[in-house]
């Protein structure tokens, strides 16, 4: 077992995968309060010198999974960091998820009634830290750290880009979730949204307006207002569960200059499915953060 400041790399996993291209570690970091958070290191067999790395965060309700769901970055010759969300998947748990309320199942409740105990405020803090814990480890490009996720990962990737700039070189949220909060619970017909929907309904004005103050602190538009990285954003037109508004809200409030969007006019919440990987590998050979060939 390797160990350092910020990172503990446990046993190589490879062989129990069967993976013959590609080296897996199963790693923890501290993320929130110190607690350990599981992730995923894929990187090419044998590869030599500081690695790009894609630092993925995990759709809503969704856990880091197994090293074989995760072969594309490793197979294009980047390092893949790959994230647990905390209480969601299996690794990592939420070890203060009674701290504040829960009034649905789920969650975009917990910890609701201040930004202080907001569930969010803790798995926001583990990705934070995953950028962080990239600088600890031998052999990868800790100034070449491309942070993306799809859903709830392309909203955590916009919360990471905006306070830790400085050590983010690309962000590529797709279909991002947690973006202007109030306007997906009014309109969104589909998805998590909804649990903010049937909390509020039976909630006076007042808890009304408190509620949504709590989750400005957590809003990827405000995030995106933060953050001058280059960003590929993606979108699909027919998506009900992160209305293309939503999604817009957060393109438009970038603060960097080199901000491009994707649109897939007739994509649900897949976005473009297979193909928008082949878009962003060529963004990223655009601005220098492809892997020689």
């Amino acid at each position: 077992m390797r160990t350092s400041k910020r990172f503990t790399t446990g046993q190589r996993v490879t062989d129990r995968h069967l993976l013959r291209s590609v080296e897996v570690d199963d790693v923890r970091f501290p993320g929130w309060n110190g607690e350990p958070v599981a992730a995923w290191l894929l990187r090419p067999r044998g590869a030599e010198g500081p690695l790009p790395v894609v630092v993925t965060y995990i759709g809503y309700t969704g856990g880091r999974g197994l090293p074989t769901d995760h072969l594309l970055w490793s197979a294009a010759g980047y390092a893949h960091l790959v994230v647990d969300s905390r209480g969601q998947g299996h690794d990592t748990p939420d070890t203060t998820e009674g701290n504040g309320t829960q009034w649905a199942e789920g969650f975009m409740t917990r910890g609701v009634d201040s930004p202080e105990h907001y569930y969010y405020r803790r798995l926001i803090t583990d990705c934070v830290r995953a950028v962080d814990a990239v600088a600890d480890l031998p052999g990868l490009g800790h100034r070449r750290v491309v942070v993306t996720g799809g859903s709830q990962g392309g909203g955590l990737a916009l919360a990471v880009a905006g306070p830790a700039s400085d050590d983010v070189a690309a962000v590529m949220p797709d279909v991002p979730f947690l973006c202007h909060y109030r306007r997906a619970a009014e309109i969104s017909g589909e998805g998590p949204y909804e649990e903010l929907a049937k909390y509020l309904r039976w909630h006076s004005r007042r808890h009304v307006e408190r509620t949504f103050t709590t989750l400005s602190y957590f809003d990827g538009v405000h995030f995106a207002q933060r953050a001058t990285t280059p960003a590929l954003f993606s979108v699909g037109l027919m998506d009900p569960i992160c209305p293309p508004s939503t999604v817009y809200a957060a393109f438009n409030h970038y603060a960097g200059e080199d901000r491009t969007m994707t649109v897939w006019p007739f994509a649900d919440h897949g976005g473009g499915y297979g193909s928008n990987p082949v878009e962003q590998l060529a963004w990223l050979r655009e601005r220098g953060l492809g892997v020689p060939a």
